[in-house]
């Protein structure tokens, strides 16, 4: 049986600026995303695709047309109960890590159950359970300028999902990391998609991470490409079997 549609974007417009100096950057974009399923948006610098997540993250509200979170409306919500579905519903996860250079690696996990009004003890608790999930619980006392690339994004991943969020969002997570590292987070994202039942969002350039993807769309000039580019055409493109 199929999961629901987790996230609806319904002819999703973004316009930045006004007149003559107005860019579109995203133009009438319609697709859904379900639960359980990995998604990667591809496409050129300029083509909209970090725009588009940004919307769905609710960072950004379209100009025109809607979107909707587990059946509500970014477009409709107020600041407050915005700020309150990112804070459960979404997880964000950077290129760069976003990490705090002079927290260890469990404290930056921390911050976020801290956020979700846990105390210290249950935050601590929390964070190494997630850490140990990611592979990483080793290096919970790590800073960040101790931990490789690839350690980093895991330490990442695992505040992501602090909130137990039912959508990841991904800008670019493997595009400062070497090929076996970006392998591992691919790896990871899939499973906490087909395993979590999570909607999974990533934006990236990364052929190789697009193999993973149960599907991918391609857009050009904000809009979407004609057809979707189906999982197993890019695991055999990328070399895998």
């Amino acid at each position: 049986m199929k999961h629901p549609a987790f996230i609806q974007v319904e002819a999703a417009s973004l316009l930045y600026g006004k007149g003559t100096a107005a860019v579109q950057a995203v133009d009438q974009v319609t697709f859904d995303i379900r639960g359980g399923e990995l998604l990667v948006l591809m496409g050129p610098s300029g083509s909209g695709k970090t725009s588009l997540l940004q919307m769905i993250g609710g960072l950004v509200r379209p100009s025109s047309g809607r979107i909707l979170v587990d059946g509500r409306s970014i477009n409709t919500l107020g600041e407050r109960d915005l700020s309150l579905m990112r804070l459960h519903k979404i997880g964000f996860i950077f290129q760069h890590y976003n990490l705090f250079r002079n927290l260890r690696a469990w404290e930056n996990v921390a911050v976020a159950f801290e956020l979700l009004g846990l105390n210290r003890k249950a935050c601590e608790r929390s964070s190494r359970s997630l850490l140990e999930r990611m592979d990483i619980a080793h290096r919970a006392e790590a800073f960040p300028h101790e931990l490789s690339g690839g350690q980093r994004q895991r330490v990442a991943v695992a505040r992501a999902l602090a909130g137990d969020p039912g959508v990841l969002l991904a800008d670019e997570p493997t595009a400062a990391l070497d090929s076996q590292s970006g392998e591992r987070i691919g790896l990871l994202l899939r499973d906490l998609a087909h395993q979590d039942g999570r909607a999974v969002v990533i934006v990236t350039h990364d052929q190789r991470l697009a193999a993973f993807a149960d599907r991918t769309i391609r857009l050009a000039d904000g809009r979407i490409a004609p057809t979707d580019v189906p999982a197993r055409e890019l695991r055999l493109a990328a070399g895998f079997a």
